[in-house]
């Protein structure tokens, strides 16, 4: 069932949809075999642009900021972001559709064993620059500092060159750094849950919102997220609730 007309040329002005699509973030994408980009946010920039009935652009990005920044420009017509207030200044979200967990990772030597220890004076916390969980910890830690990465899969070599005492970051990212290089654990628990939706510009008006809102709804309710999770290996995330 397609959109009607008029809310089809909102969606996509340019005649084609563009969707910025951020590799930073494994749970939403990444690159497959032939260097394809992949991933659950890629099905349902496809699936959009099927209901819409208009080709696809994919606007491939390296970080969540770039990607924000894309869209709040309306440089692209629709993105895979996490909800944060700071963010909803320039885009208008649908509920989540998928949510994920921020974690800290530590080097095996550290003093640190929980989560409650991460906010001392002293200690320094790398996060990548713009990520959700850069937002979330600038509001919330008060005695830490927080240092940068350029982007959310460099966090871990950052925090090693530079020598922090913690990385923050999703939790599978995490995962699969401590795999890779010795002498890193993760921290138990998580700092915050992620909660990934889709966004649009705010100009695009409050019906566009109500239907981008509703195919994310649809989504998830037909089980299209959860198959596309498990189509790419991706672990350790959760299909969204219903919107309330």
């Amino acid at each position: 069932m397609h959109l009607n007309p008029k809310l089809v040329s909102t969606f996509a002005p340019t005649g084609r949809l563009r969707a910025s699509i951020n590799l930073g973030n494994p749970i939403l994408a990444g690159r497959d075999a032939s260097g394809a980009p992949a991933g659950v946010s890629v099905d349902l920039a496809r699936a959009f642009a099927q209901r819409l009935d208009v080709p696809l652009d994919l606007v491939v990005l390296d970080s969540a900021g770039a990607s924000v920044e894309t869209v709040t420009r309306e440089d692209a017509d629709i993105g895979f972001f996490a909800i944060d207030p700071l963010r909803a200044t320039g885009i208008a979200f649908t509920d989540a559709y998928v949510l994920i967990q921020g974690a800290y990772l530590v080097r095996e030597d550290s003093p640190l064993r929980t989560l409650d220890e991460v906010d001392r004076g002293g200690h320094r916390v790398t996060v990548g620059q713009g990520s959700a969980y850069d937002l979330y910890l600038t509001r919330e830690l008060k005695r830490a500092t927080i240092t940068r990465a350029p982007t959310s899969p460099a966090v871990v070599d950052t925090f090693l060159a530079e020598g922090t005492d913690v990385a923050a970051g999703v939790l599978q990212q995490l995962e699969a750094d401590a795999r890779r290089l010795p002498g890193l654990r993760l921290l138990p628990g998580s700092f915050m849950t992620i909660r990934q939706a889709m966004g649009a510009p705010k100009s695009r008006g409050a019906q566009a919102m109500k239907a981008l809102a509703d195919f994310v709804e649809e989504m998830k309710a037909s089980g299209f997220v959860g198959n596309a999770l498990l189509r790419h290996g991706i672990q350790g995330a959760a299909v969204a609730p219903a919107a309330a």
